[in-house]
């Protein structure tokens, strides 16, 4: 090839290579099997947990019932008006990711990624089906017979029922579990729940099976936004290359001086569930999961070398131990501007929001005054005014609230008078957890208004006819006496 030839760029998707990691036993994985368990049981079942919340409202302690637009989380429950509470969780989960990314790397997508969780438990099944690294690589390569085809339809077959189970559980959230459970048994469920599953089970079966690694480098947006995240500061996964450096092989007991402590047996590759080299540097694939020290520790613990060849680390680390000086105390990496600030906002938020929950009215209303008419002039010389009130029983049961006018100030107060449509006199029922729009009118007696203008300011209150709660707002009478 001549130099004036075009240089091909590299291809910017390269074919994937199987990755079959290999078991580990350490810290890490142990806390990786930890949490993995209490994620994968919350998901599982938390639809199942009851809460009685009354006979007239669903006792499913968390539920998003998205027919009557509600979202129940135990004792807790949001309305549509109130969506400011899930904007506000949004938000706390984008800053708690830049806080932990900030200060700890990537430590989400290696512990509390659902991918990364649910990748696990499919190489988990699938080390019990094929057996540990070489085994898996050998059936790889070995041409389809009987064996083959056994295992891989066993593996295949339970990666499908947890597909199916994690679908299942998905649409759970959404209705009573238990009812649905038996119409999903009876083929009585809606086809948008059967359709939900199916959807949800393919995707976890490629996502989980085949796509693993390519999800994180590929698809997932978060390995180039969190760069941005992190400096030398950070604390994430390195290789001390200054105390690994030259490599060679040692046994247990000798001892080389121009050789350094990696004996370069590839264990910390052979684990890694991205199929890096972490001793090639930072790399975008590293989701700092911590299994390659566990590896590494292990290697080291059997040639009789300090731990700690790998491990978790800033920067800014590697340089002062190469130079010979202190390492930063790890607090120092986690308390700097940066994460303080990250955190104060995450918890300025979060008291808001608690705030915001305690301050809640028991009693929510509004009311819209009618445009046409504005108003009606009685034979009498009453002026009578028509409005919209709707009402919203956040009780689990029915209540009874009353309305009554605060006159202006000038006005009688025996002069105002209110009248519910359909109800008896100033009082209206509204069922159990349900909204009601209610036609409201007030009355002003001949001459009682002023007569220099063609708007009253009054306030409207709404009073708990079985409590001492009430709310109040103001409005506008419209009319003016003769």
């Amino acid at each position: 090839m001549s130099s004036t030839d075009p240089v091909e760029p590299p291809p910017l998707y390269a074919a994937r290579e199987p990755i079959f990691p290999r078991r580990v036993k350490g810290q890490f994985r142990s806390l990786k099997w930890i949490l993995m368990s209490l994620m994968l049981g919350f998901y599982y079942i938390t639809p199942w947990i009851r809460w009685d919340r009354g006979p007239e409202l669903p006792n499913q302690a968390v539920l998003m019932d998205l027919a009557n637009r509600r979202f129940f989380f135990f004792m807790i429950e949001i309305w549509p008006h109130e969506f400011y509470f899930v904007a506000g969780l949004l938000i706390m989960a984008g800053l708690g990711l830049f806080l932990f990314t900030s200060a700890l790397g990537r430590v989400w997508c290696g512990y509390a990624c659902p991918q990364t969780v649910w990748t696990d438990l499919f190489i988990l099944v699938e080390r019990w089906v094929e057996g540990d690294r070489n085994a898996r690589i050998r059936l790889l390569r070995q041409n389809w017979n009987a064996e083959k085809i056994r295992k891989r339809i066993t593996k295949w077959v339970l990666w499908l029922l947890i597909g199916v189970a994690t679908g299942g559980a998905w649409v759970f959230y959404f209705t009573d579990a238990p009812t649905l459970l038996n119409n999903l048994i009876h083929g009585t469920a809606s086809s948008v729940a059967y359709i939900t599953i199916t959807v949800a089970a393919l995707i976890t079966f490629a996502f989980g099976g085949f796509a693993r690694e390519q999800i994180c480098i590929y698809a997932c947006p978060w390995p180039r936004i969190q760069a941005a995240m992190m400096d030398e500061d950070t604390i994430t996964i390195a290789y001390r290359e200054w105390r690994g450096e030259p490599r060679g092989k040692l046994k247990k007991g000798e001892h080389d001086p121009t050789q350094g402590d990696c004996i370069d047996c590839m264990a910390c590759f052979n684990v890694c569930p991205m199929g890096i080299d972490i001793r090639d540097g930072q790399q975008l694939e590293c989701i700092t999961c911590g299994l390659c020290i566990d590896a590494c520790n292990e290697v080291m613990d059997k040639i009789g070398k300090p731990r700690g060849l790998i491990g978790y680390m800033a920067l800014k680390d590697e340089t002062n131990e190469k130079a010979g000086n202190p390492v930063v105390n790890v607090w120092k990496h986690i308390l700097r501007p940066r994460t303080i600030m990250y955190f104060t906002l995450w918890g300025a938020i979060g008291v808001g929001l608690v705030a915001a929950l305690f301050m809640r009215s028991p009693i929510d209303f509004n009311i819209t005054p009618n445009r046409d008419p504005l108003y009606v002039v009685e034979p009498s010389g009453a002026i009578r005014n028509i409005y919209t009130l709707r009402l919203r029983n956040k009780a689990g049961e029915a209540t009874a609230f009353k309305v009554t006018v605060v006159a202006p100030d000038g006005v009688n107060q025996n002069a105002m008078s209110v009248v519910l449509e359909g109800q008896q006199g100033d009082t209206v029922t509204v069922p159990a957890d349900e909204t009601m729009t209610q036609r409201l009118y007030i009355m002003a007696a001949p001459g009682s208004v002023p007569a220099t203008s063609d708007r009253t300011e009054m306030r409207v209150w709404i009073s708990d006819a079985a409590t001492t709660d009430r709310v109040s707002t103001d409005t506008v009478f419209n009319g003016k006496a003769k």
